[in-house]
């Protein structure tokens, strides 16, 4: 195989936050200039004041902006850029905008188009992992039509199944069906969630294993046929069929588990000419049994647990590969264990709910064997639009039990104050027996979280939150942009320039402290939005008679759908709403009146 090396100066990242800032840190390191784009809300986001160059996107939604193929590769050819680095979500798993950035003539920081396509279709992926002998539980072999279809498999291979988006990943579009009645409902869902957050709807079926541990490996591939695997790791804490929390190596695994996930894995990649970083997705149900779950064709959320134990940075390696360079390694050495906490605009004490809103205090942890991986600052306002994710805390220590020992001490460190976030779950997680298995025994599952631990979630502690001063101001922060290209200045308060004028930051110097409940999503006889959100479905009409737990309507807010129910039996009224309106938090939506 001839490959060509390529050098890379000038990279546009086309993603936010938290991973933006990740990438634009090493790329620094080595001499690369980096380029940033952004929504009109994140004029003044973290990564685009780090970047050496920003340009706006013109647009607030992520459709409008992170999400536009064609918008991003003509930033990237107007920037001057070389390379384009999709980080995670978005555009990352998108074949079609993989080969866009090809055939621009630009380098593609992840893995060939063929690989996203026959990996990123679940249903694809299922077949190249049955080819090559990997664990799987019995699936469709195809997307199917309609929720028919599903009950026809559950009637086939028995209960719960998992609807999955064939195209999706991060737990989007991902339903489990435990009755046949619920089906219909779930398969609308996981296809509206699934087109919402990746442009496709189709989603296929499979046998769910009940209390699964979530396992993953993660690979490196370069271009000559090389494949590592760096390490496992374990991802079983989690909420909605998304991760919290998750460890490097995986613990509790045999000798005999882990050499058939690394050689599966290695099977699976090689099979699809895979090149770049990715991670293969394993399912460990509470007998033993492995079951190939999906392949993530980019790099992970949680790819510092990997970092911390192995020494290398993911990022840098991914430069390198597509940079042309051979990996020049099949297998490394690991050091200790890891942990990562994925911190979470959300409110653990309402089912998670979503919590957007402006961060007025934060300090993170630090000390030895702490890294903080963070997309916003004080001030920073996390909005609706985007995923809940603000920051990530990774510790690593010696074994298993320091690294736990120091990431209770660096949840008891952490300030964020403003907006509700998850570090109460966390400081209740890391202290739970079924997660450090003091008593020997490892008891957490996909589900754990809310079902043997929601109890202990009802008893956390309320949500502070904070609300900004209306002290006078020190400076007035004007942001401009020149072609589309931001540029910013700073000037002295009380020049009489326009509140409402683009990109107007204004410095604070205080904050006082407010208790804010999260409003209720169905309290009395009413059913109320639980935060700012938008109204995908309506379940029932005026007039309509319902019982207690019966569905009302749906929302989505940072692209998860949240059903919201009847707290009562009696007769729908007040419900005035329509699917793609935009309701605030604590807006009554319906009433429920007494028959």
């Amino acid at each position: 195989m001839t490959v060509t090396a390529r050098p890379i100066r000038r990279v546009l990242i086309a993603n936010r936050g938290e991973i933006a800032v990740r990438i634009i840190r090493t790329c620094r390191e080595l001499g690369i200039r980096t380029i940033a784009v952004y929504s009109d809300g994140d004029r003044a986001a973290m990564h685009v004041l780090m970047a050496d160059e920003a340009y706006a996107l013109g647009g607030v939604t992520a459709p409008e902006t992170y999400l536009d193929p064609e918008l991003i590769i003509s930033v990237a050819k107007k920037s001057g850029a070389d390379a384009v680095h999709p980080g995670y979500g978005f555009l990352s798993e998108r074949a079609d905008f993989a080969q866009s950035v090809l055939d621009a003539g630009l380098i593609w920081i992840g893995p060939p188009p063929s690989a996203i396509e026959s990996l990123g279709d679940k249903v694809s992926a299922r077949h190249i992992a049955e080819s090559v002998g990997a664990p799987l539980v019995p699936g469709t072999p195809d997307p199917v039509e309609n929720a028919d279809d599903v009950i026809a498999f559950a009637k086939e291979h028995g209960l719960p199944v998992a609807i999955k988006a064939a195209y999706g990943g991060g737990g989007r579009g991902l339903k489990v069906a435990r009755t046949l009645e619920e089906i219909p409902e779930l398969f609308d869902s996981a296809v509206r969630e699934a087109t919402a957050a990746f442009g496709r709807g189709e989603c296929f079926v499979e046998r769910f294993l009940d209390k699964p541990r979530h396992v993953e490996t993660q690979c490196l591939a370069d271009q000559y046929g090389t494949v590592a695997v760096l390490s496992t790791r374990d991802c079983s804490l989690q909420r909605r069929h998304q991760k919290l929390v998750e460890e490097a190596p995986a613990p509790f695994l045999s000798a005999e588990q882990n050499e058939r996930l690394e050689a599966a894995s290695k099977a699976i990649l090689k099979a699809a000419g895979y090149v770049g970083a990715g991670t293969c997705e394993f399912l460990v149900g509470n007998d033993g049994t492995l079951s190939f779950l999906e392949v993530n064709t980019r790099l992970q959320v949680e790819h510092p647990v990997t970092e911390e134990i192995t020494g290398l940075d993911l990022v840098a390696e991914q430069l390198r590969i597509a940079a042309g360079q051979d990996l020049g390694y099949d297998r490394v050495e690991t050091r200790g264990h890891a942990i990562e906490l994925r911190i979470n605009g959300e409110d653990p004490t309402c089912g998670f709910m979503p919590a957007p809103g402006t961060i007025t205090e934060l300090l993170w942890p630090g000390g030895p064997g702490v890294r903080i991986d963070a997309g916003v600052k004080a001030g920073s306002v996390v909005s609706g639009n985007f995923d809940s994710m603000i920051a990530k805390i990774i510790v690593h220590g010696a074994d298993r039990e320091a690294a736990l020992a120091k990431a209770r001490r660096a949840v008891a460190e952490a300030v964020v104050e403003g907006i509700p976030t998850v570090l109460p779950f966390h400081n209740a997680v890391l202290h739970a027996p079924d997660y450090t298995a003091e008593h020997g025994e490892f008891k957490v599952y996909t589900t754990w979280i809310e079902t043997e631990f929601a109890e202990t979630l009802a008893g956390l502690p309320g949500v502070i939150a904070e609300a900004p001063s209306e002290d006078e101001t020190e400076t007035e922060r004007v942001v401009v942009e020149v072609g589309g290209k931001r540029l910013e200045v700073v000037l002295p308060a009380g020049l009489g320039i326009s509140r409402t004028a683009s990109g107007l930051q204004r410095g604070k110097r205080g904050s006082r402290r407010r208790r804010a409940a999260a409003p209720a999503a169905a309290s009395g006889n009413s059913v109320s939005a639980p935060m700012q959100a938008s109204v995908v479905r309506l379940a029932v009409a005026n007039g309509d008679r319902v019982e207690a737990g019966d569905l009302i309507v749906v929302v989505e807010a940072m692209k998860m759908e949240q059903p919201l129910s009847a707290p009562k039996a009696g007769i729908v009224s007040g419900l005035t709403v329509s699917p793609g309106d935009q309701v605030s938090g604590g807006q009554v939506l319906a009433t429920i009146d007494e028959d």
